[in-house]
């Protein structure tokens, strides 16, 4: 297998996590006789300063000209002026929207060893697999937006749009990928009250009926939902939802897996091209104190490998380096039981990858 992969590390603790996520796609190529070709660009922030624009030219051809994309993190205190017109979350919205990158497949698995690092009482976490596919180039992120001064002060307004065909082929991938599964589909919306939530509740539906009639499954809205990822979560198998319920609901899910150090995503389209990264963001106060948690990214490598390189029995062996260094404690402290002794990115990064080496 010969593959080029661009590397986005992006701002904060993106390039210390990027890094270990590339030690191990080496460790991968040189156990399994592939050649990985890495090609590394500007994303987010450090664009901004560099070339004055958060998705330069060059970044996204690069991004078109390659297999796959591996990101890290944009964004940070340094850019984060709310009335900036040029912001580093647009890079990461602008390379998404122009790879035509629909679907975000974020998973959460709990390893036993985790359950501790949890707010959520062990018996609640046991069978937790779950997840969740998020709509991503459409919606309230991408719609319109205004603010203006009027008679009565000023006003905002944010467009959320949703057609037919988004709708439709997000929901096939959500549904695909639980026929793999359990069998169980859930749709998250606020159907009582958003009109964009009546539009997914009543195509789902009707999809469900005439193309997924052998899977279970049910609608619930966002706010029960919310309530019962903490309640039930091993009760949910695949949930596919909106871009910005999507967004806020992993964050949560991230807590049932100990930390957002632990989940990755896939942004997958139509094609091959995916773009793989950690859930997590820049985390700005700990970047560059080898504090940052590198398993969501190299899981993300894992999916990588899965989804667009289809190579499934290389997948299984990062997961299976990732679960073998949790079970010997090797682990940042985001994630460490109480008198755990806890250990670096590189560190964890470097045990990751000599597993994968065997």
């Amino acid at each position: 297998m010969q593959a080029v992969i661009a590397v986005l590390p992006g701002d904060g603790i993106g390039p210390e996590v990027v890094a270990e996520g590339v030690k191990v796609l080496q460790a991968v190529a040189a156990r399994f006789g592939h050649t990985f070709t890495l090609r590394e660009a500007l994303i987010g922030g450090c664009a901004i300063d560099a070339a004055g624009e958060p998705l330069p030219a060059e970044t996204v051809a690069l991004c078109r000209e390659a297999d796959v994309v591996l990101l890290g993190a944009v964004g940070g205190p340094k850019w984060d002026d709310p009335q900036a017109k040029v912001r580093p979350e647009q890079g990461l919205l602008g390379i998404r929207k122009t790879l035509g990158l629909f679907a975000n497949l974020r998973p959460v698995q709990m390893h036993p060893r985790l359950i501790d690092a949890s707010p959520l009482r062990p018996e609640r976490l046991q069978g937790v697999d779950l997840i969740v596919v998020r709509e991503l180039t459409g919606g309230i992120y991408f719609g319109e937006k205004r603010r203006e001064r009027g008679p009565g002060g000023e006003w905002a307004s944010d467009l959320c749009i949703y057609t037919e065909e988004e709708v439709v082929r997000v929901v096939r991938v959500a549904a695909q990928l639980a026929r793999r599964r359990r069998g169980k589909l859930t749709l998250v919306d606020k159907a009582n009250v958003l009109e964009t939530s009546r539009l997914w509740r009543s195509i789902t539906t009707r999809l469900m009926r005439d193309e997924f009639p052998d899977l279970q499954f049910e609608t619930m809205l966002v706010d029960a939902c919310a309530m019962h990822l903490i309640r039930r979560p091993a009760d949910f198998d695949v949930i596919v939802t909106e871009n910005m319920f999507g967004d806020i609901l992993t964050d949560e899910a991230a807590m049932l897996a100990g930390s957002m150090g632990m989940l990755p995503s896939a942004s997958l389209g139509s094609g091959r091209m995916g773009l793989y990264e950690p859930i997590h963001g820049s985390a700005p106060d700990i970047a560059g104190q080898g504090k940052a948690n590198p398993l969501a990214t190299i899981l993300s490598v894992a999916m990588l490998l899965r989804h667009s390189l289809d190579l499934a029995a290389e997948a299984e062996c990062v997961e299976s380096a990732v679960a073998a260094v949790i079970e010997r404690g090797i682990v940042t402290a985001d994630i460490a039981a109480p008198g755990q002794p806890t250990y670096s990115t590189a560190v964890v990064g470097d045990a990751v990858a000599a597993a994968v080496a065997g």
